[in-house]
């Protein structure tokens, strides 16, 4: 059975249109997020400097304090802090003393807001372990780290934004600058830009709209699909009265569908025309040919036997009104296998018993040739298509197969189903077809028929017709037919038709 190929994707193909959609949609956000994130970066080095500039002036305003010698200031430095930490800004003031070394060696002084003194070694370690304290003793050597998360030991989370050293003789001081994650500076600062709640609205929003468009288009194309099938369905099955107008499900296709029946209905009234003129045509023809065939006894009684001039000019005669009857008859089966075409019939063809028939019919020819026939013929099969044209495409092969079969030959005939096909295969022991000719056979006035020996008193009457009407006939019915030369000698015609629905 043939398989349907995927259409190519033509210039105004639906699903190209669909392809560059569907790149447009990839695309636009992809620059959008990498020149909004770009904007959301610089932003944040903006607001980050800011940060850093505000925990500088305040490492500023610290300063005196801070590298005073007289050690009766230093409880001045909480006073200080509270000027400038507040809800949103946390200040923590760490010393090392001169000589000391690693993160270990700091110790709080003082925070803003205040920290419990039973909190302050559960806060050193706590920054010791999260490797906070590290970046602190880095700052000493004017290596800064921002941006950084930490998790306070009551549970809340911390953005440290700067770190500030002053130097003194004493030793460093590290004034250390955080926010809440859920302030202002901390949303801002604490998070990604995709994960920002805006971004992923818009994402949100962007993905349905996305989804709605596509919907739109698989709608368009389920509907093109739907269509597609009824038309196959009325093509194939032919059930009578079906239109498209009636079935069509789709409103935007409803002048589509009526332009569809009035050309279905002008494509049969052509396939009526076509089987009327072939009738007509052969019976207007077959009138004078039967005058003359009767024309031909008297002159034939009035020649004498001895004059051969007469005899072989009626031989001739005779042979050239049957050579016009066999044209006349091939002219009728050309008209109307065209008809059929057009119009090709859709019925249920018990196709076992009709196959059957016509080999029992060939049966008193072949064997007064010497020609054994062989049917092999699987019960109860049936076709889709017409009776007519099935028994016109089996009679055609057979006499192709007597023609060419050889005094003492052998015909084999096999009527199997294989899946949703039903396979005739018939083959012959005569002299096969060149390789290069098994597709030209079908040709219309294409012949090899033998111009002597056996066959040769019909070869005439040939006009090279019968396999070209074999593959119209199957064709218009949905099937295929193929030649090709038996591995012992001879042909087989192997046709595939559609089993009955």
């Amino acid at each position: 059975m043939a398989t349907t190929a995927l259409p190519p994707l033509r210039a105004h193909s639906l699903v190209r249109r669909v392809v560059l959609l569907a790149g447009a949609f990839i695309a636009v956000p992809l620059v959008l997020y990498i020149t909004l994130r770009d904007v959301y970066s610089e932003r944040q080095l903006l607001l980050l400097e800011g940060v850093r500039e505000q925990g500088r002036l305040v490492a500023t305003a610290l300063t005196p304090l801070l590298q005073a010698e007289d050690v009766s200031a230093l409880p001045k430095i909480a006073g200080e802090l509270d000027r400038f930490g507040g809800p949103e800004t946390r200040l923590k003031v760490l010393f090392r003393k001169s000589g000391d070394a690693g993160a270990s060696s700091f110790y709080f002084v003082a925070a803003a807001p205040a920290v419990d003194t039973n909190q302050l070694d559960d806060e050193r370690q706590t920054l010791l372990k999260q490797g906070i304290l590290e970046k602190v003793a880095a700052t000493c050597n004017d290596r800064v780290a921002l941006a950084d998360r930490y998790h306070a030991p009551d549970g809340s989370e911390e953005l440290l934004t700067s770190i500030t050293p002053v130097l003194s003789p004493t030793g460093c001081w590290a004034i250390v600058m955080s926010h809440p994650i859920e302030s202002i500076i901390g949303s801002q600062l604490g998070r990604p830009y995709w994960a920002r709640p805006e971004v992923q609205i818009a994402g949100a929003i962007y993905i349905l709209l996305a989804a709605l468009t596509f919907g739109v288009f698989l709608s368009i194309r389920r509907s093109v699909v739907r269509f597609r099938d009824l038309a196959q369905e009325i093509r194939v099955d032919g059930k009578d009265g079906a239109t498209f107008a009636e079935r069509n499900e789709v409103a935007e296709l409803g002048g589509v569908a009526r332009e569809f029946d009035r050309m279905i209905g002008r494509l049969r009234a052509s396939a009526r025309h076509l089987r009327q003129a072939a009738q007509d045509n052969a019976h207007a023809f077959k009138t004078p040919i039967a005058i003359m065939r009767q024309a031909i006894e008297p002159l034939r009684r009035l020649a004498t036997t001895g004059d051969d001039r007469a005899n072989r000019a009626l031989q001739i005669l005779e042979s050239s009104v049957d050579r016009l009857d066999s044209l006349v008859a091939a002219s009728r089966r050309m008209d109307e296998t065209m008809a059929e075409l057009v119009d090709p019939p859709r019925e249920r063809v018990h196709l076992s018993a009709l196959v059957g028939r016509i080999a029992a019919g060939y049966r008193p020819l072949i064997e007064g040739r010497r020609i054994a026939l062989y049917a092999d013929i699987e019960a109860g099969l049936t076709a889709q298509g017409g009776e007519e044209l099935i028994e016109t495409i089996v009679e055609n092969i057979l006499d192709n197969a007597v023609g060419f079969s050889p005094e003492g030959g052998r015909i084999d005939l096999a009527l199997k189903r294989n899946g949703s096909r039903v396979i005739l295969k018939v083959s012959d022991q005569g002299p096969g077809v060149p390789e290069g000719d098994l597709e030209r056979i079908f040709e219309r006035q294409y012949s090899q028929r033998p111009t002597e020996g056996a066959g040769a008193d019909d070869h005439r009457w040939h006009s090279g017709l019968g396999l070209w009407i074999v593959r119209r006939n199957v064709e218009a019915m949905g099937g295929d037919v193929k030649a090709l030369n038996a591995p012992k000698g001879g042909l087989i015609l192997s046709v595939s038709l559609p089993v009955a629905r």
